[in-house]
């Protein structure tokens, strides 16, 4: 077997190869180190340099947009309340309409009523000529001056 000697110790094989590895790991783990630390100087750096963007012509839009919207919404709430009141004043003039309907069948009513009235009375008093002429028929007929007779019932 292979041995190195350093200053009066010596390496064998395994021994060296540990050593050579625990090198490789130390100089590998110094590069990251140097490797993050530079990363991070370099995001230090851009975040310094950072400028946040202008967005005030978003919110200038936006801006707009909400006072758009809230001429919108006053006119949705002026219309539900016009919308409102029209149905309470159709209501009301739907009541009255029935109302009015109901006062003027009683009329109606009231008038056929005294029609019926007056047609029976009419009739009644119809009858009665009827009677009081047919009497005075049979009067004229029985006359024994009329040379005429009628028959009785």
């Amino acid at each position: 077997m292979a041995s190195i000697e350093y200053q009066g110790i010596k390496f064998s094989g395994g021994k060296f190869f540990i050593i050579l590895s625990l090198i490789g790991a130390i100089i590998g783990g110094g590069w990251t180190g140097y490797k993050f630390y530079d990363d991070y100087l370099d995001m230090k750096a851009k975040i310094e340099e950072y400028t946040a963007p202008d967005l005030s012509k978003y919110d200038e839009e936006i801006a707009v947009l909400k006072s758009e919207l809230d001429i919108i919404l006053d006119e949705i709430t002026i219309i539900s309340d016009v919308a409102r009141d029209m149905r309470s004043d159709m209501k009301a003039d739907l009541r009255q309409q029935a109302n009015d309907i109901r006062h003027i069948t009683e009329i109606v009513n009231d008038v056929e009523d005294r029609q019926k009235e007056d047609t029976r009375e009419v009739f009644d008093e119809l009858k009665l000529i009827e009677e009081s002429l047919d009497l005075q028929i049979n009067k004229a007929l029985n006359n024994p001056l009329s040379n005429m007779s009628a028959k009785t019932k």
